[in-house]
């Protein structure tokens, strides 16, 4: 259930596609985070993104008139039932229209959650960044807002240096996995744009991705794929709203929850279920990671009337839907559900289309919790 919305899409597949998906290779070339700031406000359309960029008190309040506006206006009762009942049908759809040419896979990864790489060895060099920012998916480096409050194992800090994202290990190598074998779940993987980068770099001989889907086409897609290894990959359908779906894994079982754009596709009365339910899937010391989008994002302002299901959830064109979270909602969602902070962050960037002359403020919200010893 990988949210097509990962990308700028509000009404459009196409424009998401045109507009946000690149290339591994071009990504790479891009500017490390940290290092371009807009000083001078007639240079916006100079580059194609600016970091660390803080909204005023005038566009926040204009966002927010925009989405009170969309819930004034929500849709009906029976439609929302059916989005809800027939959820997995449109998920199905989207994934039999784009098989597995919609995403790229997300070789960021391994910047921003080292968590996944595994063994002893160093990251390959491409993955190294000496800031370490957050990437979207296009690729693009991300600014961590200012005021980000970091909380490791109960200590708690605020810091405006980009460089509190740094691992601590500074030579580029990652810790192994907590203990042999290595167990990681992704839930809502969509045609595998992440677990076949894991696969490929998790150099783990005992390493084990299980990963889930609502949609069963896209599990086929997954199972398809010429590099799914039946001895390294479980692959099944899974909705984890329904408490009564069986899982191949025993309770607190699993080093690694990965969840990246797919918390936002689920009816949120449903949320706090769902993320107890997998808290009791991570073994003591275990780790969720998780990436989505944030309240206000672009993607949420360009909704048009008659999309708003309810505050901040919106379904789009092709039948699916997205939520849009703040800090405070997944920290007390994830905390509820038995976790303890290590990282909660809000990415804001400032990304411009130079030929349309075009300014899009993006908003992700990125998050590590442990379960507790």
């Amino acid at each position: 259930m990988e949210s097509s919305l990962e990308s700028t899409q509000g009404e459009s597949s196409k424009d998401t596609q045109a507009n946000c998906i690149t290339t591994a290779d071009e990504d790479l070339k891009r500017q490390k985070f940290g290092t371009r700031f807009l000083t001078d406000p007639k240079n916006v359309f100079q580059h194609n993104a600016w970091d660390n960029v803080s909204w005023d008190e005038e566009q926040e309040a204009a966002a927010r008139d925009i989405a009170t506006k969309q819930a004034q206006k929500a849709v009906g009762q029976e439609k929302r039932d059916e989005y809800e009942r027939e959820a997995a049908g449109f998920w199905d759809k989207f994934y039999g229209v784009h098989s597995n040419h919609f995403f790229k896979d997300r070789h960021w990864l391994f910047t921003e959650f080292p968590e996944l790489y595994g063994g002893s060895k160093s990251i390959p060099s491409e993955y190294v960044q000496q800031e370490q920012g957050m990437r979207g998916e296009s690729g693009d480096f991300k600014s961590v807002e200012s005021t980000a409050t970091i909380h490791d194992h109960g200590q708690s800090q605020t810091s405006s240096d980009p460089s509190h994202l740094q691992h601590e290990n500074s030579n580029g190598s990652q810790p192994e996995c907590q203990i042999s074998p290595c167990k990681i779940l992704e839930v809502g993987c969509g045609v595998g744009n992440t677990v076949f980068p894991v696969l490929k770099t998790n150099k783990n001989p005992n390493l084990m991705v299980y990963c889930c889907d609502f949609s069963s086409t896209a599990i086929d897609i997954v199972k398809d794929h010429p590099e799914y290894d039946q001895g390294r990959c479980h692959a099944f359908v899974l909705d984890i709203t329904d408490s009564t779906s069986q899982v191949p894994f025993e309770q607190e079982s699993l080093d690694v929850i990965v969840m990246i754009f797919v918390l936002s596709a689920v009816c949120p009365q449903k949320m706090q279920k769902a993320m107890n339910r997998l808290s009791s899937y991570l073994k003591p010391g275990g780790m969720l990671l998780f990436r989505d989008y944030g309240r206000y994002d672009m993607a949420q302002l360009r909704f048009k009337e008659g999309r708003c299901l309810s505050e901040n959830f919106y379904v789009r064109g092709d039948g699916t839907r997205v939520y849009f979270f703040t800090q405070d909602e997944l920290r007390e969602m994830f905390e509820k559900a038995g976790l303890v902070e290590k990282e909660n962050l809000i990415d804001r960037r400032l990304q411009v289309n130079r030929g349309r002359q075009l300014k899009m403020y993006r908003v992700w919200i990125q998050c590590k919790y442990i379960k507790p010893i």
